[in-house]
């Protein structure tokens, strides 16, 4: 019943008014014993956040990657992701939608790629490309990179998801040499050039994969910063994630998570949401030019994926490393012209 009810809505959220929408919506959760109001609670309460934020006279944070106090990982997180470690290969389970993503983040990214590199490896087409999958999980994204020819390490801080995928791994002689597994952090793998690991260090990955992973991090400038660190100049940054909206709450947590049960209850925090143009502001602050943003959308019926024009619920994204470390360029900047910083300060 309520997959025939979602279904309906779905279909039609796009092409009707966002009052025709709220109804549909409002009647539904009265049905179910939610309520509207309870649905855009979190939203009200971010809004009013935000809006104090802003009026706070706030110092900016230049975060090194060898020595950043703040961390990606948040242990909440990884304690909910260490009961679901052997999980990841069922393909009717929790992580399907996930599965089923493959269709669309895979051809992506292959595409965005090819087109930035302009490769040519038939049956290969990312061969001699290194990729770093954050956040891999058992390697549902990281086992077809490496089919298609590139050399990809997975790293996820939940040792047990990366143990999954390494034994899933292990069966296919094709991905033995091309996909490899570390149990670690983003911004522990950008220190460890610094280490005196060079292979795995700064700047030394074609393209990063962050796939419904940053609606899970405690610190996005962190993530962001680490990207620009271990990626090459010009190496892409591929991310699928949810926008920040009532409605991405409405059908992301209430529908998807406490009625269909198409995900594990409390999977998301809709605080950790980010809409597309936050998300944007953030990597270009860290040396990145966005080249697209698309709309994805999940049909629970058919438990397939399909692009849209809307970017309200889910999206992917793809960015270009266009330079260096931005904080370190604005340091120099202000060195050579000191007088030109006295004169701004006095102003």
């Amino acid at each position: 019943m309520y997959a025939n009810k979602f279904s309906r809505l779905v279909l039609g959220v796009y092409s009707r008014k966002t009052a025709a929408v709220c109804r549909v919506v409002h009647s539904a959760a009265g049905r179910s014993g939610y309520s509207w109001t309870a649905v855009c609670k979190q939203r009200t309460l971010w809004l009013q956040r935000s809006a104090c934020l802003k009026s706070q006279h706030t110092v900016p944070c230049h975060i090194s990657a060898r020595s950043a106090s703040q961390t990606t990982v948040d242990p909440n997180e990884v304690r909910r992701f260490q009961s679901l470690a052997n999980k990841w290969w069922d393909e009717q389970g929790e992580f399907a939608a996930l599965h089923a993503m493959n269709d669309l983040r895979v051809p992506f990214i292959r595409d965005n790629l090819l087109n930035v590199h302009r490769t040519c490896h038939p049956g290969k087409p990312l061969r001699e490309l290194r990729i770093l999958d954050v956040g891999c999980g058992g390697g549902l994204l990281t086992e077809p990179l490496g089919r298609l020819g590139a050399t990809v390490l997975g790293i996820d801080p939940v040792g047990d998801s990366i143990g999954t995928a390494q034994l899933h791994s292990s069966a296919d002689p094709d991905l033995r040499d091309r996909v490899s597994y570390l149990a670690c952090t983003l911004e522990e793998l950008s220190a460890e050039e610094e280490g005196g690991e060079e292979e795995q260090g700064a700047g030394q990955f074609d393209a990063i994969v962050a796939s419904e992973v940053v609606e899970h991090l405690a610190d996005l400038e962190t993530f962001a910063f680490c990207c620009s660190h271990v990626l090459k100049p010009g190496g892409s940054l591929f991310i699928t994630t949810i926008n920040k909206t009532n409605l991405s709450y409405a059908l992301g947590i209430v529908v998807a998570e406490q009625l269909l049960r198409i995900v594990p209850s409390g999977t998301h925090d809709w605080e950790k949401f980010i809409s597309p143009e936050e998300l944007e502001r953030l990597l270009e602050s860290n040396g990145f030019s966005v080249q697209s943003v698309q709309g994805m959308l999940y049909n629970p019926v058919s438990g397939a994926w399909s692009w849209t024009n809307s970017t309200a619920i889910n999206y992917a994204l793809h960015a270009v490393k266009v330079r260096g470390d931005p904080h370190t360029e604005q340091a120099e900047e202000s060195s050579s012209h000191p007088e030109d910083h006295t004169a701004a300060t006095h102003s």
